[in-house]
């Protein structure tokens, strides 16, 4: 990127309990101890390298070094497995090398393209499979950078990173074989083709071709150059088995250069690379651009700043040493995508494979569409706008230049993972946080093309599939098979998918003055009503001729290993809340708040349990607003124990997030937890409200005004709220009090602008009357 982050220097306070259960609002808060320290200091990058749900298995965080949205993700890869997308599981003692890119938790293997291993004495005879070994207590991680002690063979290995290039310190022991074995073609879904060729006696650059993401069809082309601060003594290469010493090209699927360096002088062998996914020749640019000398501490220190000044746009006080620990590194793991695309000149691959220049911008790629749209999108746009504006700029790109909206794209293709149309609520979600430095109503006409064109999209796949049936009847049946998942059918799951979708179109319409299709897509969002069966008040996945499954709403599925037909990734009972365009609505039609409040409680009986339960499966994404809804039930004091509870999941260590972390989406959950704070509805910026984990949270917005959030007191006991003090809100709804007192679970959008600052009294026990009116419920319906 091309911007700097301008930041704050966080102040982390370690509070004194106060006694009594009651904390009121206006009290002074007791400060024992007083620690200045910057949130990148706090950030544990292993945190979900583990094990997550029973149900989820392995998280996939990625624990190299990295900025934030950068391109390159430099970092270390495990044996015998490279766990998906962050090439790395906890618990393991084998590395395959440190590889330069990777997604952090998408839950298919993708990128870890040209692994980089140290070896020392002869060369193996597959150095493609070579693997060294490691202790974990050997390692050292941090926003921007990454170190280990190798034990076999003892090779201390340092990383740091800038956007588009990374400088790494190899210390060997005294050897005249101290190697560095390149593995082109080891890309973690394998190569398509490789090549590599030595430049001088200090340089090597070459391309590799990979992707398949989730076994679907696109490729890209990453390309690469490295420089060293000596000169190697010898050069082999390899393909397939074969060793080919002094050659100084190669190409093939299972290809690779092995550098062999003399460290007989005791000093360290230095590598910086850059790279590049349009050519060489802008991977050569874009290391003489960000990277010209040696100096690894200079380019660790400038990413730790550039972490420092993202992650300062938070502040807390209070909290245990754990909880302000699993905030930072939740919160740093919100904000490693989506990826800087374009190079330092501008230039960038499109979906058309041509290249394209981008003017003053930055082109993004890898949006995790489905998984991202509920909480990470937003908390990007509410921390970084600009950042938000060119990443929603660059899907208006990729629409332009690949004739839809992509849902899940991946480099400059579409992978068209998981159902419904989700650029449309990311798009609308970002607009409506006040990220509006992009060609919206261009984004607006590929969101309406997307929703009206039938049958067509972006190569292999369509924008909407099932779009026929979606409009003619409202609805698509139950066993309609997902074209890029797993062999499972989600009718159900996609009509509210695409309602959700059409809500976000109206939203974005509404605000664009476009009142003719604001109406009709509103229309559009009450689809999720042609789901609702009378007999359960449950939403069900109806047949083909419109009937709705017989019995319970929740039944076991015939298929060996699914939960119900008609659900993608879920059931029926866990699908029901999915429509938070209109919880009233919704609410209405399972027979009212207080049948609503009773089925929620059962719901959350059990936590992060697996689509194969009708309970909460916090480590899923559909599940990730369903706590929240309490608010629009006039039972706020539930979603302030249930989002406690479901936080309680979260800590910073390796197996410390419930579920795949998909780029950020469930990490995004817990910051907006923590906060106090949750963006129920895609498409709108209103703010469901829980209560704070900190004594004190400050969210600096773009113009420098504060939304300020102070919660003396807060625990794991007082963790109810009795009453809130408001100051700076803008036009307060009637039905939320006068000013200073509020009497809503939620917050306008206006705050996001204005700012302000809300004072909570927190107690044990939960309060009968503070929220509970159903005047005071939040904006519903479409």
């Amino acid at each position: 990127m091309r911007r700097a982050l301008v930041g704050i220097v966080v102040v982390a306070v370690v509070a004194t309990a106060c006694s009594g259960s009651h904390r009121a609002a206006s009290a002074r808060r007791t400060i024992g101890q007083t620690v200045a320290v910057q949130l990148a200091a706090l950030v544990n990058p292993f945190m979900g390298t583990g094990v997550g749900g029973k149900s989820v298995g392995e998280i996939h965080a990625f624990p190299g070094a990295d900025l934030p949205f950068g391109m390159m993700q430099w970092g270390p890869d495990t044996a015998p497995q490279r766990a998906a997308g962050g090439g790395y599981l906890a618990g393991s003692t084998a590395l395959t090398g440190f590889s330069l890119t990777h997604l952090s938790g998408p839950g298919c293997p993708v990128f870890g393209d040209v692994p980089v291993l140290p070896a020392v004495g002869s060369l193996p005879a597959a150095p493609e499979r070579a693997l060294a070994s490691f202790a974990a207590a050997n390692q050292v991680a941090k926003p921007g950078s990454y170190a280990v002690t190798l034990t076999q063979p003892h090779v201390r290995v340092e990383l740091g990173v800038t956007t588009h290039t990374g400088l790494a310190r190899f210390t060997f022991p005294r050897a005249t074989e101290a190697n560095l074995l390149l593995k082109v073609a080891d890309s973690a879904n394998g190569a398509q083709g490789a090549q590599a060729r030595i430049v001088g006696d200090r340089e090597v650059e070459g391309s590799v071709v990979s992707g398949h993401f989730c076994d679907t069809p696109g490729t890209y082309r990453l390309s690469f150059d490295a420089r060293f601060d000596r000169p190697f003594t010898h050069v082999t290469a390899w393909r397939d088995a074969r060793l080919i010493p002094g050659a100084r090209s190669v190409d093939g699927q299972h290809s690779g250069i092995a550098l062999t360096f003399d460290t007989t002088d005791g000093k360290p062998v230095l590598m910086k690379v850059g790279i590049s996914f349009v050519s060489v020749g802008n991977a050569v640019a874009n290391l003489e651009t960000e990277n010209r000398g040696w100096d690894l501490a200079a380019v660790t220190a400038a990413a730790t700043n550039r972490w420092n000044a993202l992650l300062g746009r938070i502040a807390i006080d209070g909290g245990t040493p754990s909880e302000q620990r699993t905030f930072a590194s939740a919160l740093y793991h919100s904000l490693l995508h989506p990826n800087v695309f374009s190079d330092d000149n501008g230039q960038y691959l499109g979906f058309d494979n041509r290249v394209h220049t981008t003017k003053d911008r930055v082109q993004y790629a890898n949006f995790s569409g489905w998984d991202v749209y509920r909480s990470q999108i937003p908390l990007v746009a509410l921390l970084a706008p600009h950042e938000a504006s060119d990443m929603m700029q660059s899907l208006v790109n990729d629409a332009a230049q690949g004739g839809f909206l992509p849902k899940w794209p991946l480099a400059n293709f579409e992978t068209a993972e998981m159902n419904g149309d989700s650029a449309d609520a990311i798009i609308a979600g970002v607009y409506a946080f006040g990220a509006h430095g992009f060609d919206a109503r261009a984004a607006l006409r590929a969101m309406v093309k997307g929703a009206t064109t039938v049958g067509a999209g972006m190569g292999w796949d369509v924008a909407r599939q099932d779009l026929d049936e979606y409009m003619s009847r409202g609805w698509v049946q139950g066993d309609r098979r997902d074209r890029t998942s797993l062999d499972y059918t989600i009718g159900g799951s996609e009509t509210l998918e695409y309602a959700i979708d059409d809500f976000a179109i109206a939203q974005l319409a509404s605000a664009l003055g476009d009142a003719a299709t604001a109406a009709t897509f509103r229309a559009r969002a009450e689809n999720w009503r042609h789901l609702v069966d009378p007999a359960t008040r449950y939403l069900a996945a109806r047949r083909a001729d419109g009937s709705f499954p017989p019995g319970p709403a929740f039944q076991e599925s015939p298929l060996p290993g699914i939960g119900q037909d008609g659900w993608e990734e879920g059931n029926a009972i866990q699908y029901s809340w999915s429509v938070p365009q209109d919880l009233s609505g919704l609410f209405a039609a399972m027979g009212g708040n207080r049948a609503v409040v009773q089925r929620l409680d059962a719901f959350f009986a059990r936590l992060d349990t697996s689509r194969k339960q009708p309970y909460d499966w916090a480590g899923n994404e559909p599940a990730l607003g369903i706590p929240w809804e309490y608010d629009a039930a006039g039972a706020p004091s539930r979603t302030q124990d249930v989002v406690r509870r479901i936080a309680s999941l979260y800590s910073d260590t390796p197996n410390g997030e419930p579920g795949n972390d998909d780029l950020g989406a469930l990490a995004s959950w817990y910051v907006w937890a923590a906060i106090g704070l949750y963006p129920e509805t895609p498409g709108r910026a209103t703010l469901f409200m829980s209560t704070p984990l900190f004594s004190h949270v400050a969210i600096t917005l773009p113009d420098g005004r504060q939304l300020v959030l102070d919660a003396p007191g807060t625990s794991a006991q007082d963790r109810y709220v009795q009453s809130v003090s408001a100051t700076g809100i803008s036009s307060p709804p009637h039905a939320c009090g006068s000013s200073p007192v509020w009497q809503c679970a939620w917050l306008p959008a206006s705050v996001l602008t204005t700012g302000a600052h809300l004072a909570f009294t927190l107690a044990a026990q939960p309060s009968p009357t503070w929220a509970t009116s159903p005047a005071a419920a939040p904006p519903s319906g479409p």
